[in-house]
């Protein structure tokens, strides 16, 4: 063979081979370190005889993030948010009593109002040594958070705000029949709230007015429907969608707390919920002239469809308020 031509046969096996690739794309002499990934445990612990399960991630010594999740859901909705938060920040996320991994008492035995869940995290910060803490707050989880900042104003350190509501003009058309509990909690009224939790509703809330429904896993729906359909939980939900009108009146003190301590908040909505939708978001402002408010294309849990853009901002913005 021509030994021109057998030069240039071994130069295109050597570019071709995987060898040659890597040591294009990889600069002599440079070393990559592949980052640590953050270990999450998952925790019991009992509160008034209850087991409340939660995750926990990240160094002891760091500020705490406490997750507080929505409805109908449990901390497995900050699964993938964990990870990407543990290697700067003690992460702490719950699950309420009825919800995920948290046993669920009957409800003619335990209470399940906003106010007795606000008692449950707050005993499980003291328990785990929290003495202060950032929260994210999330549908259920807002007025819980709320609740705990009024308990405890100097505790909170900052707040990340995702569809949740403290301002009347959140409550839109989809509550009009919650609406109707509250005024007047008649079986039949109570009843026609049990649509809310089937599947239908469930996987609604996942996928309504999310930008790409590829993105959202249908693992979701179908994990929160399993517990939701548990012998007796219906009526859990019922009880607590009947006591949601509790924390209704306490929105002027959730605002005053706002107005007074000033925390610093960072708030990313889903401006596709139906539940909470954009007009939720806006007040905010009034009491909270300097929160970051990023609003997006997004539904219900936008952490689902929108984690790649959430978790940066996040971030960033604990990283300014936090780590100063």
């Amino acid at each position: 063979m021509n030994r021109h031509l057998v030069g240039a046969t071994i130069a295109i096996l050597v570019a071709i081979s995987p060898v040659a690739a890597e040591a294009r794309c990889v600069p002599n002499n440079t070393v990559i370190a592949a980052k640590a990934v953050p270990v999450i445990q998952y925790k019991n612990t009992t509160i008034d005889g209850v087991k409340v399960f939660y995750r926990e991630a990240g160094p002891k010594d760091a500020p705490v993030l406490l997750l507080l999740h929505g409805f109908p859901t449990s901390s497995h909705m900050f699964r993938n948010l964990i990870p990407l938060l543990a290697d700067r920040y003690r992460v702490i996320a719950p699950d309420y009593p009825g919800y995920g991994q948290s046993d669920a008492p009957d409800h003619t035995k335990f209470d399940y109002t906003f106010a007795n869940l606000t008692n449950i995290v707050d005993k499980l910060t003291e328990k785990v040594g929290a003495d202060r803490y950032s929260m994210y707050v999330m549908d259920y989880g807002a007025p819980i958070g709320y609740r705990l900042a009024l308990k405890h104003p100097d505790r909170v350190e900052t707040l990340i705000v995702q569809n949740g509501n403290a301002y009347t003009e959140g409550l839109a058309a989809f509550w009009d029949p919650i609406k109707a509990y509250w005024a007047e909690k008649t079986p039949e009224r109570r009843e026609a709230l049990a649509s809310l939790v089937t599947l239908e509703t469930t996987k609604f809330q996942y996928t309504d007015g999310m930008g790409d429904v590829a993105r959202i896993s249908p693992d979701n729906w179908v994990v929160d429907q399993a517990l939701l359909d548990r012998p007796g939980n219906k009526d859990i939900q019922l009880d607590l969608l009947g006591d949601y009108g509790s924390n209704v009146p306490l929105y002027p003190q959730f605002q005053a707390f706002f107005r007074d301590h000033k925390p610093p908040t960072l708030i990313v909505w889903g401006k596709n919920d139906k539940i909470f939708p954009e007009s939720g978001a806006h007040p905010y402002l009034r009491d909270l002239p300097n929160a970051e408010m990023h609003i997006l294309d997004s539904g219900h849990f936008a952490l689902e469809d929108k984690l790649d853009v959430m978790a940066p901002l996040i971030r960033d913005f604990l990283a300014r308020k936090l780590c100063k």
